[in-house]
């Protein structure tokens, strides 16, 4: 089944998470045509992340589709899942195939990179669509807060979004304290 009839059946609505990117990072609306919007939950076994977001045209990574250290200085969409202990898994998906999941426990305290994702993403009509699967035992235990991000845009246009606000001096999306409750239906443990 192609990407696109993936993206007609959206996550089934037990045991999944909605979030729409509609502010910037610090709380100011987004216009209506530039959010973004991510789901994610448990489908056949997997962790099933999607996305439907506004596509920049920023440039891609120089490194073919697959995991892309340092993806965050390109265009992309990412999923935090927090959980117990500031354990949490960031999943970041960009618009030309490149991702990268990370673990990290404690605030920015990287612990494994480039761990394995099956994903697939394509650009159409001005917005890039991408559809991921993740092992759940890369998901920390829960309970599980959550909070979903942008980034895109180059140089003084470079722009940072977020589902949830994140105040401060500038853009941080590792505010775990901000990030928002989330149920996806497994209990404690993933």
């Amino acid at each position: 089944m192609s990407l696109s009839a993936k993206m007609r059946k959206p996550v089934e609505p037990a045991g999944s998470a909605r979030w729409e990117i509609a502010s910037f990072w610090d709380g100011r609306p987004l216009p209506a045509g530039e959010r973004a919007t991510v789901r994610a939950g448990f489908v056949d076994g997997a962790f099933r992340v999607e996305v439907d977001a506004p596509y920049g045209g920023d440039p891609a990574p120089s490194t073919p589709p697959g995991p892309t250290p340092r993806l965050w200085e390109h265009e992309v969409v990412e999923l935090f899942v927090l959980g117990e202990a500031d354990q949490y898994t960031e999943i970041e998906l960009g618009p030309h195939g490149h991702h990268l999941v990370l673990r990290l426990a404690g605030r920015r305290q990287i612990v494994a990179e480039g761990l394995p994702l099956r994903y697939e993403s394509r650009v159409a009509d001005g917005r890039f669509y991408g559809m991921a699967w993740l092992d759940l035992g890369l998901l920390p235990p829960g309970p599980h807060r959550a909070n979903a991000c942008a980034i895109r845009g180059v140089g003084d246009a470079r722009r940072y979004m977020s589902a949830w606000p994140m105040p401060g001096e500038g853009p941080d999306f590792h505010r775990l304290e901000r990030f928002e409750p989330v149920d996806f239906g497994l209990g404690e443990e993933p």
